[in-house]
Protein backbone atom coordinates (compact mmCIF):
# COMPACT_ATOMS: atom_id res chain seq x y z
CA UNK A 1 0.00 0.00 0.00
CA UNK A 2 1.28 3.62 -0.95
CA UNK A 3 2.48 6.00 2.01
CA UNK A 4 -0.17 9.07 2.80
CA UNK A 5 1.66 11.98 1.85
CA UNK A 6 2.02 14.61 5.15
CA UNK A 7 1.96 18.14 5.56
CA UNK A 8 5.62 19.55 4.85
CA UNK A 9 6.38 16.75 2.59
CA UNK A 10 7.39 17.76 -1.06
CA UNK A 11 4.70 16.91 -3.27
CA UNK A 12 5.82 14.13 -6.00
CA UNK A 13 6.76 15.57 -9.19
CA UNK A 14 4.31 14.49 -12.19
CA UNK A 15 3.28 15.41 -15.64
CA UNK A 16 0.24 13.68 -17.20
CA UNK A 17 -1.97 13.79 -20.22
CA UNK A 18 -5.34 16.32 -19.72
CA UNK A 19 -8.56 15.46 -21.80
CA UNK A 20 -7.37 16.88 -24.71
CA UNK A 21 -3.94 14.78 -24.94
CA UNK A 22 -2.01 18.06 -23.78
CA UNK A 23 0.81 16.99 -20.97
CA UNK A 24 0.40 18.51 -17.48
CA UNK A 25 2.84 19.08 -14.87
CA UNK A 26 2.94 20.21 -11.32
CA UNK A 27 5.72 22.00 -12.45
CA UNK A 28 4.33 24.68 -14.27
CA UNK A 29 2.12 25.44 -11.61
CA UNK A 30 4.92 26.85 -9.13
CA UNK A 31 4.60 29.91 -7.72
CA UNK A 32 0.49 29.28 -7.40
CA UNK A 33 -1.01 26.77 -5.03
CA UNK A 34 -2.60 23.64 -6.57
CA UNK A 35 -5.62 21.63 -5.42
CA UNK A 36 -4.81 18.01 -6.67
CA UNK A 37 -7.58 15.93 -6.46
CA UNK A 38 -8.09 12.13 -6.80
CA UNK A 39 -10.98 10.57 -7.92
CA UNK A 40 -12.22 7.04 -9.04
CA UNK A 41 -13.79 7.52 -12.47
CA UNK A 42 -15.27 9.81 -15.03
CA UNK A 43 -18.66 9.70 -15.73
CA UNK A 44 -19.98 8.03 -12.33
CA UNK A 45 -21.96 10.08 -9.67
CA UNK A 46 -19.90 10.59 -6.73
CA UNK A 47 -17.07 11.72 -9.00
CA UNK A 48 -19.49 13.86 -11.52
CA UNK A 49 -20.68 15.86 -8.14
CA UNK A 50 -16.92 16.38 -7.17
CA UNK A 51 -15.95 17.49 -10.55
CA UNK A 52 -19.23 19.68 -10.83
CA UNK A 53 -18.21 21.50 -7.03
CA UNK A 54 -14.28 22.51 -8.29
CA UNK A 55 -15.98 23.58 -11.08
CA UNK A 56 -18.66 26.12 -9.79
CA UNK A 57 -16.22 27.34 -7.31
CA UNK A 58 -13.61 27.36 -9.41
CA UNK A 59 -13.66 31.37 -9.60
CA UNK A 60 -13.46 31.66 -6.40
CA UNK A 61 -10.05 29.37 -5.97
CA UNK A 62 -8.52 30.86 -8.79
CA UNK A 63 -9.35 34.21 -7.32
CA UNK A 64 -7.55 32.87 -3.75
CA UNK A 65 -4.48 32.09 -5.73
CA UNK A 66 -5.55 28.15 -6.48
CA UNK A 67 -5.38 25.66 -9.06
CA UNK A 68 -7.47 22.91 -9.43
CA UNK A 69 -5.96 19.72 -10.54
CA UNK A 70 -8.37 16.33 -11.05
CA UNK A 71 -6.55 13.22 -11.16
CA UNK A 72 -8.08 9.83 -12.48
CA UNK A 73 -7.07 6.35 -13.73
CA UNK A 74 -9.20 7.60 -17.04
CA UNK A 75 -7.69 7.80 -20.53
CA UNK A 76 -7.41 11.84 -22.12
CA UNK A 77 -10.70 10.43 -24.37
CA UNK A 78 -13.03 9.58 -21.54
CA UNK A 79 -12.19 12.56 -19.62
CA UNK A 80 -12.55 14.52 -22.93
CA UNK A 81 -16.25 13.32 -23.09
CA UNK A 82 -16.91 13.22 -18.76
CA UNK A 83 -15.61 17.42 -19.35
CA UNK A 84 -17.98 18.04 -22.28
CA UNK A 85 -21.06 16.10 -20.61
CA UNK A 86 -21.11 18.49 -18.05
CA UNK A 87 -19.44 21.13 -19.02
CA UNK A 88 -16.46 21.18 -16.51
CA UNK A 89 -13.70 23.93 -16.26
CA UNK A 90 -10.89 21.82 -13.61
CA UNK A 91 -8.02 20.31 -15.42
CA UNK A 92 -8.80 17.03 -15.49
CA UNK A 93 -5.88 14.37 -16.09
CA UNK A 94 -5.33 10.58 -16.53
CA UNK A 95 -3.00 8.39 -14.93
CA UNK A 96 -3.69 4.75 -15.93
CA UNK A 97 -0.38 2.91 -15.04
CA UNK A 98 -1.68 4.69 -11.39
CA UNK A 99 2.16 5.67 -10.89
CA UNK A 100 1.17 9.28 -9.60
CA UNK A 101 -2.35 7.73 -7.75
CA UNK A 102 0.46 5.35 -5.89
CA UNK A 103 2.75 8.25 -4.98
CA UNK A 104 0.13 10.16 -3.35
CA UNK A 105 -0.94 7.42 -1.77
CA UNK A 106 -4.57 8.10 -3.36
CA UNK A 107 -4.71 4.07 -4.31
CA UNK A 108 -4.48 1.04 -2.48
CA UNK A 109 -7.00 -0.72 -0.61
CA UNK A 110 -10.06 0.35 0.68
CA UNK A 111 -13.52 -0.48 1.96
CA UNK A 112 -16.81 -0.16 -0.46
CA UNK A 113 -20.12 -1.63 0.73
CA UNK A 114 -18.43 -3.42 3.68
CA UNK A 115 -15.89 -5.07 1.03
CA UNK A 116 -12.48 -4.50 0.92
CA UNK A 117 -11.38 -3.97 -2.51
CA UNK A 118 -8.43 -2.09 -4.07
CA UNK A 119 -8.71 0.97 -5.97
CA UNK A 120 -8.43 4.81 -6.12
CA UNK A 121 -9.24 6.84 -2.30
CA UNK A 122 -10.62 9.34 -2.88
CA UNK A 123 -7.90 12.04 -1.75
CA UNK A 124 -6.78 15.87 -2.24
CA UNK A 125 -3.72 17.57 -1.95
CA UNK A 126 -3.10 20.76 -1.53
CA UNK A 127 0.38 21.97 -2.80
CA UNK A 128 1.87 25.65 -1.39
CA UNK A 129 3.83 27.53 -4.23
CA UNK A 130 6.95 26.00 -3.73
CA UNK A 131 5.81 22.36 -4.01
CA UNK A 132 5.59 21.65 -0.91
CA UNK A 133 2.63 19.66 0.69
CA UNK A 134 0.22 22.26 2.56
CA UNK A 135 -2.56 19.50 3.20
CA UNK A 136 -3.28 15.86 2.60
CA UNK A 137 -6.81 14.20 3.09
CA UNK A 138 -7.66 11.15 2.82
CA UNK A 139 -11.16 9.35 1.77
CA UNK A 140 -13.12 12.16 1.60
CA UNK A 141 -16.53 12.37 0.55
CA UNK A 142 -17.75 13.55 -2.68
CA UNK A 143 -20.17 15.29 -1.74
CA UNK A 144 -19.96 18.91 0.61
CA UNK A 145 -15.94 18.11 0.10
CA UNK A 146 -15.19 21.14 -2.04
CA UNK A 147 -17.29 23.36 0.46
CA UNK A 148 -15.10 21.83 3.62
CA UNK A 149 -11.47 22.68 1.70
CA UNK A 150 -12.92 26.20 0.85
CA UNK A 151 -14.01 26.50 4.63
CA UNK A 152 -10.76 24.88 5.99
CA UNK A 153 -8.27 26.83 3.62
CA UNK A 154 -9.78 30.25 4.91
CA UNK A 155 -11.20 31.31 1.60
Amino acid sequence: MSERLQPGDTAPAFTLPDADGNDVSLAAHKGRKVIVYFYPAALTPGCTKQACDFTDNLELLAGAGYDVIGVSPDKPEKLAKFREKESLKVTLVGDPSKEVLEAYGAYGEKKLYGKTVTGVIRSTVVVDEEGKVERALYNVKATGHVAKIIKDLGI
